[in-house]
């Protein structure tokens, strides 16, 4: 079930949802806008490596707004800072922001039970798009958990999302192959 606007509150006042900053006129009936930090990042390379880390260039998006172009990723990130330690919590983009050709993940639109961070966004466009820092750019939706959860995200040994960034993430894939080593550019496996 998807928690309403009054249970939202209701969570929010016991504890298990945690909205920094919160502004009630984001609540809509059974969801919480959230909106564009002030950070977004690029990869450097344009051919990615899922065994090793890849560097990004981060910064800070003018006043002026920022033009996002097809073909580049950009790992944008909330301006909320969030906890939900009894729900599953869904990011999905406005519809707004939908019609401009603007998506906000590419994969990762579910959080976990004990996810306690800013939301990394995996931002890609159809078309030219200026967008600009604390513009809405999605929204939060909370299920509830059918059973009792045995490892919450925030206790989970090897979650490697944990620490708290009001920066966009990269990707942190390479550390699933800890003790492997990464084959040599060019080598088949």
């Amino acid at each position: 079930m998807i928690l309403s606007d009054r249970k939202i509150l209701a969570e929010i006042a016991k504890g298990n949802i945690v909205i920094r900053p919160f502004d009630p006129s984001c609540l809509g009936s059974n969801s919480y806008d959230v909106h564009l930090g002030p950070y977004l990042a690029v990869y450097r390379d344009g051919a990615l490596d899922a065994r090793r880390p890849n560097e990004v260039e981060e910064f800070r998006i003018p006043e002026r707004g920022f033009v996002l172009v097809p073909g580049q990723l950009y790992l944008g990130v909330t301006r909320e800072y969030t906890e939900t330690h009894t729900f599953v919590p869904f990011l999905e983009g406005k519809s707004s922001v939908g019609r401009l050709g603007i998506d906000i993940h590419s994969t990762a639109g579910k959080g976990d039970v004990g996810f306690c961070n800013y939301w990394t966004l995996e931002m890609s466009v159809k078309l030219p798009v200026r967008i600009y820092a604390g513009m809405p750019i999605g929204q939060l939706i909370y299920f509830e958990v059918s059973g009792e959860v045995g490892h919450a995200y925030d206790t989970k040994k090897g979650a490697k999302y944990r620490t708290v960034s009001a920066h966009p993430t990269p990707s942190r894939m390479h550390l699933n192959f800890r003790g492997r080593k990464a084959p040599r550019p060019g080598r088949k496996r």
